[in-house]
């Protein structure tokens, strides 16, 4: 019925070539689902972990006059304020300023 010549049936086994490709693709593929079990479980175990608990603020902070906050950090005992004019105030956990760095 049909004049096109039928393709050829491979015999015999696979060229050593393309075994290799397949044992690549098959180690690739076991590599990518271990990468991706990892991430999924350590995006649970991050997202299940209760958020860090901040810490206690005292009732205000006294910035020198016309000073406007530029960071803010947290340490054990003491906060630290840089203003935008890039001088640097370190306060006790009450809210007492202990030292004042000029730039």
């Amino acid at each position: 019925m049909s004049d096109l010549p039928s393709e050829p049936t491979p015999t015999g086994p696979p060229p050593p070539e393309l075994r290799f490709i397949k044992r690549l693709v098959t180690v690739l593929t076991a590599t990518m689902i271990a990468g991706l079990l990892t991430i999924i479980v350590l995006l649970v175990i991050r997202l299940a972990a209760p958020p860090p608990r901040l810490p206690a603020l005292p009732a205000n902070i006294a910035l020198p006059a016309g000073a406007e906050v530029a960071a803010l950090t947290f340490g054990d005992g003491f906060i630290v304020v840089v203003t935008k004019a890039g001088e640097v105030l370190i306060y006790a956990a009450n809210g007492t300023l202990r030292q004042s760095l000029k730039p």
